[in-house]
């Protein structure tokens, strides 16, 4: 017994002991991350790993240009240590936001160091000056002050965007996501500079993986013949065109909360007949009934879906790279007989209009118009 008795109060003494050192060691608790959309908590999620908990504002399969922040979202912010957002007007609401939620601490604006591509608006013929040998793409200095909140980049409305302003979707081209991923790993750093370390190591793997896919797109819409053109169903491709060599016409601008006017339908008709476009692209924030008329009017099938500024909820489509990568896809398989579509998109047209006379195409459009004018409405 007095063993028994002897062996307790040395474990008790022990324990004792040894509770301080445990008490002593640091507390390894992820920092809180919100993200204004899911393609932007993704990266935060690659390069943040075990440290980091992420919350997207915007989540998959949900259209950022559309999203009207509420007094949850409110409260996710005021508790974050870290707010990652776009920039470039992507936003409209985030400085609503920021000021309704009072958040003072550190925010990333994941463009910071990229020179942005200019909207052209609805200029349905113009050229990219496409080129499949590649690009080179600029490396921009990431020294920023991640404290500061940026809010003269925000529109009011989020939903408006002027030719001739910016084009936010800059993440299209894989080689921008390089200068993204730098700026989220500094903002780490500088929320939670005890794991610098693992920051910076995640963000140097992942920018490895991101140069990888970007030659392998390179190599894979190489493929694809020079003149090839493509409709989605809004402007958010243009990075994506600079990059990789594909010219992109949309019936609707940078938002997916604008509708195409009869006229721009007319007149992007005339560009499919024109310009032999080779194939529609649903896109996967946008109605479906703009790329149906467009299929009915001129016989070219709908070709598939891209993702532009949401990620899927699942699939391939679920993650960044995942995401490019499947959009490459999609576009190689679909334009692997581009050519061949290119040569009879005239005559295929000639004959949809003989057989579904097209010009009451035109008299839809000028009906339309005068809807419009009507109802006073400004396209």
């Amino acid at each position: 017994m007095r063993h028994s008795i002897s062996l307790g109060f040395a474990l008790a003494a022990t324990m004792a002991t040894a509770t301080p050192l445990y008490a002593d060691e640091p507390t390894d608790v992820p920092i809180n991350v919100v993200a204004s959309f899911s393609v932007l908590a993704d990266m935060v999620e690659e390069v943040g790993g075990d440290h980091v908990t992420v919350t997207a504002l915007v989540g998959p399969d949900s259209d950022p240009h559309m999203f009207s922040p509420s007094p949850t979202e409110a409260r996710a912010v005021a508790k974050a240590d870290l707010v990652v957002f776009n920039g470039l007007n992507y936003e409209g609401w985030m400085e609503r936001l920021i000021d309704s939620s009072d958040y003072q601490g550190a925010m990333v604006t994941a463009t910071e160091g990229i020179t942005p591509l200019t909207f052209h608006g609805h200029d349905h013929g113009h050229d990219h000056g496409h080129d499949h040998g590649g690009h080179d793409h600029e490396t921009h200095g990431q020294e920023h002050d991640h404290d500061h909140h940026g809010h003269d980049d925000h529109d009011q409305s989020g939903h408006h965007h002027e030719q001739g302003s910016p084009d936010p979707h800059a993440w299209q081209d894989l080689g921008n996501a390089i200068t993204y991923v730098a700026n989220i790993r500094d903002g780490l750093i500088a929320a939670d500079p005890a794991h610098a370390d693992a920051y910076r190591a995640n963000a140097s793997r992942y920018s490895e993986a991101i140069t990888s896919l970007d030659e392998e797109l390179h190599a894979l819409l190489a493929e694809v013949p020079a003149n090839s053109s493509v409709i989605t169903g809004h402007e958010a491709f243009d990075y994506f065109a600079n990059a990789y060599g594909i010219t992109f016409l949309s019936p609707s601008g940078l938002s997916t909360s604008s509708e195409p006017s009869a006229a721009d339908l007319a007149r992007l008709i005339d560009v499919i007949r024109d310009e032999g476009v080779s194939a529609l692209f649903n896109e996967s924030m946008t109605s479906t009934a703009t790329l149906e008329q467009l299929s009915e009017e001129t016989g070219l099938p709908i070709a598939g879906t891209l993702y532009s500024g949401s990620l899927s909820a699942e699939g391939e489509a679920s993650t960044y790279l995942g995401m490019m990568r499947h959009n490459a896809e999609v576009l190689h398989d679909a334009l692997g007989v581009a050519g061949h579509q290119a040569e009879r998109a005239p005559e295929q047209m000639h004959d949809h209009e003989e057989s579904h006379d097209h010009g009451h195409a035109h008299e839809y459009d000028q009906q339309h118009e005068l809807a419009d004018d009507h109802s006073g409405h400004d396209h």
